[in-house]
């Protein structure tokens, strides 16, 4: 048996547990900073469509990736599952970096298959640290998730500020091939990692399961929990064994899969990811200077990320879920709404007044939306269908990103900023309300509760 004899603390599980979240953080921020001297390169300035696709061909393989690593994670565990997916990142950051000259083609694709490794990381990452971490301080610990996510961001950020005075074919090439190092600190990082506990008792292998949870729980609470785990699996052994995609629509289930799904789905659509990838060309338009010297601006808006996704880690599991959903969700709403209503009064404000507003936006969305969705996707989801409803779930919310990184410019090109913006703003509102109605509290309880909790 693995492990045998080799304890590992709590603290080095949930910090790899969760670095997969650089992987992607750090994909997300580097095009930022990349996008402009590549279009200066090969020529794309006006070529929206072009811009979008590059942009958002990461998003468009996270699809599939999402939805294949949770099928094959409930085969192959969460742990082996990730270190693939971090190799097939190392592979896809270095190909990047080498594409030929004006081989947008080549770029899209080889972006592709990076995706199914972020698509990847995105399911995995939510579901082991669920899986690992005690029902008190799941949140918290989850919320690790979405440092490491920020965290990875901001680091690109800084990169490409640092690297925007190598020549402009160069710089962008040494940014998107930099991917490669996180990659490969996470593969040699998980390989010291346990493998979930639920994931080894649905497979038989009790003692082991035992000997990991002695790692991350006090001693009292090791049996309680096996015993909470072996009675969910025996529950949901007929069914573990016919399970399909259908399954998660059944009435069992159906319930908590559309709350997951909704979740992840608001999260993009509600427009962050336009901010994340385009903020260099937003203060462009909005000040007509160069898009490759406003890169000071990715790095004010990665530090609020940190700040918002630590801030989350203190009051994670001090308020409910829904209700700081729904704070969230109401004045980030209104952040994207207001420039276009005071646009409209007042047509000669300053133009800069976009980017304040979208500091709220982000600040707000960083300590509730961003971290919240993984949380509940890591939480909501019972046992037997956690893999495949896991991975749907991500490639529900890769779909929101995707759409979102691929439409913005051309948006941009046709209508305001504001305009926009106060379209994304109307989403907001609507995840709002689909929190109120469709969404259970899960702050406090454990995963066999919740379940429990869809089958009244």
């Amino acid at each position: 048996m693995r492990m045998k004899n080799k304890k590992i603390s709590a603290s080095f599980i949930y910090f790899f547990g969760a670095f997969g979240g650089i992987l992607f953080g750090y994909d997300i921020g580097v095009m930022t900073g990349a996008l402009p001297f590549l279009q200066t390169s090969w020529g794309l300035t006006n070529n929206a469509t072009v811009i979008g696709w590059i942009t958002s061909s990461v998003m468009f393989g996270a699809i599939f990736g999402g939805a294949a690593a949770g099928l094959l994670s409930d085969h192959l565990g969460r742990r082996r599952m990730i270190l693939i997916s971090s190799l097939i990142f190392m592979a896809g950051s270095l190909l990047s970096s080498v594409s030929p000259h004006n081989g947008q083609y080549y770029l899209i694709v080889v972006r592709i298959i990076l995706g199914l490794a972020v698509g990847a990381a995105s399911a995995l990452v939510p579901s082991y640290m669920s899986e690992m971490s005690p029902a008190h301080i799941r949140g918290r610990l989850s919320g690790i998730n979405q440092v490491m996510i920020v965290s990875g961001m901001l680091l690109s950020y800084i990169a490409d500020f640092f690297l925007k005075n190598l020549g402009t074919d160069i710089a962008w090439r040494i940014m998107l091939g930099a991917a490669a190092i996180p990659a490969l600190i996470l593969f040699f990082g998980v390989l010291a990692l346990p493998e979930s506990p639920r994931f080894l008792i649905k497979q038989g292998k009790i003692e082991e399961a035992k000997q990991i949870l002695g790692f991350i729980r006090k001693p009292n609470e090791v049996e309680t929990e096996i015993q909470s785990i072996q009675d969910t699996a025996k529950q949901e052994s007929s069914a573990l064994s016919s399970t399909s995609w259908g399954t998660l629509f059944t009435s069992r289930y159906r319930y908590l899969v559309v709350a997951g799904l909704g979740v992840a789905a608001f999260q993009q659509f509600q427009g962050a990811n336009a901010i994340f990838y385009y903020i260099p060309l937003i203060v462009e338009k909005a000040t007509g200077h160069s898009a490759s010297e406003a890169l000071m601006w990715p790095i004010i808006q990665g530090v609020i990320l940190v700040v918002g996704a630590l801030f989350f880690l203190v009051i994670a599991d001090r308020f409910n879920r829904r209700t700081l959903l729904r704070i969230g969700g109401l004045i980030m709403g209104l952040s994207f709404i207001l420039p276009a209503i005071i646009n409209l009064i007042m047509p000669n404000t300053s133009p800069m007044m976009i980017v304040f507003f979208l500091c709220i936006y982000v600040a707000l969305y960083s300590c509730t939306w961003a971290p919240l969705t993984w949380v509940i996707v890591g939480e909501v989801f019972p046992l037997a269908i956690r893999g495949r409803a896991s991975g749907l779930a991500s490639s529900f919310n890769w779909i929101g990103s995707f759409l979102v990184g691929l439409l913005f410019p051309i948006m941009t090109a046709s209508m305001s900023q504001e305009a926009v913006f106060a379209i994304f703003g109307v989403i907001c509102l609507l995840g709002v309300l689909f929190i109120q109605f469709f969404v259970p509290e899960t702050r406090g309880h454990t995963l066999e509760e919740i379940e429990m909790y869809a089958k009244k």
